[in-house]
């Protein structure tokens, strides 16, 4: 009874963060909507689009003459659901119910006790980082990050705060559904289950099989998800494979070591628009190497998964402020910042420089022009 007494608060806190999302974003990349088409036709019955615009340039063309993409089902599955809305709206309500359960979650991984930490914990991974800006632009990819943040976050407080283990199964099938790399956490989410975990399994199994059904309509195979299939494998990072061990020293640096570039007027540094260093990024995140709280251990273990993965892929995700592709790993690094210890003067200070260097990439990417090619 006590942690549903924090609905309340937690709804009040995302009602709020959606309206200031609402006010800062700007869905400039809203054309992209590779998913919402797909959805489309697949509610109409067509395993693909007939004659797509130009700009999408990254579907794929089948036997039937229909063009699809590399979209796992669950990521046209969580657009369907919300097909009437537009993705700046969408992109909104992504942001709001992320802040909710993450102030939700909070409540069993904050060891403090204390609201106002709580509620700084819970803006930090939209607000305090890249989502903000990159979740902004609005696109098919932005969303998929969203909804694979938002996925995770629900599968953590139904596993750790409020035991559920069906409902964590959704979430964590709406959290792998859009990013097919958080499977290799399965098995972390299945150690912190303390009871039913075959209950856990049935949403993702579920899904596992309409997307092998869905891929084999496709491609005829259920494990051909279409990457290989794309023209940007044709690039020269993309040579050895989606996958190699070539590509980390580029990716390591784009993600963890690259800088701003300076200018001769306000804000005076630029950010690349390719990439730059989360810690850059988001200072908050220099909190990470203190203690971590009682679930460091599975934390790291899925940061150092998830990271491994996203440097050794071969690419790193294109026209982004940070990292977006990072954003998966905020869910596990908030269960680190949380159980850091007591509000101090310090977080304060890193928690606003972060807000701060976030709104001003939010204002530069999506309201100028300032950052181009």
């Amino acid at each position: 009874m006590k942690r549903l007494k924090l609905w309340p608060k937690a709804a009040g806190i995302g009602l709020v963060a959606a309206f200031v999302f609402y006010l800062t974003s700007k869905p400039t990349m809203a054309h992209f909507d590779y998913t919402h088409r797909l959805a489309l036709a697949l509610l109409d019955g067509r395993l693909g689009l007939e004659d797509p615009p130009s700009w999408l340039n990254e579907l794929i063309p089948l036997e039937s003459g229909y063009y699809t993409g590399a979209y796992c089902f669950g990521a046209i599955l969580s657009v369907m659901a919300f097909i009437f809305l537009s993705p700046h709206l969408l992109t909104v309500l992504i942001a709001g119910a992320c802040v909710f359960l993450f102030f939700l979650l909070g409540s069993g991984a904050e060891e403090s006790g204390s609201t106002p930490r709580r509620m700084m914990l819970a803006l930090f991974p939209v607000f305090a980082t890249w989502t903000w800006t990159d979740l902004g632009f609005g696109g098919a990819w932005q969303i998929t990050e969203g909804f694979a943040m938002l996925g995770q976050a629900g599968a953590l407080y139904f596993t750790l705060v409020r035991p559920m283990p069906i409902t964590a199964g959704a979430f964590f099938a709406l959290a792998f559904g859009n990013r097919s790399e958080l499977l290799l956490l399965l098995p972390i989410y299945l150690l912190l289950t303390k009871q039913h975990r075959l209950h856990f399994l049935i949403f993702p199994v579920v899904l596992g099989l309409f997307t092998a059904e869905y891929n084999f309509a496709r491609f005829h195979t259920p494990f051909e998800f279409g990457y290989g299939r794309l023209k940007a494998m044709g690039e020269p990072m993309c040579q050895h494979g989606l996958f190699a061990a070539f590509d980390i020293p580029y990716n390591a640096y784009h993600m963890l070591f690259e800088g701003f570039s300076p200018i001769n007027f306000f804000p005076f540094i630029k950010p690349s628009p390719w990439g730059c260093s989360i810690f850059l990024a988001s200072p908050f995140l220099f909190l990470l190497f203190r203690e971590g709280g009682k679930y460091r251990k599975a934390a790291w273990t899925a940061i150092g998964l998830l990271t491994a993965v996203l440097l050794l892929h071969c690419n790193q995700g294109g026209w982004q402020f940070s990292s977006r592709y990072a954003m998966a790993l905020l869910p596990w690094m908030f269960l680190v910042l949380a159980g850091n210890g007591r509000l101090s003067v310090t977080e304060i200070a890193l928690f606003a420089v972060s807000v701060a260097v976030n709104g001003v990439a939010t204002w530069l990417f999506l309201w100028t022009d300032q950052i181009h090619v």
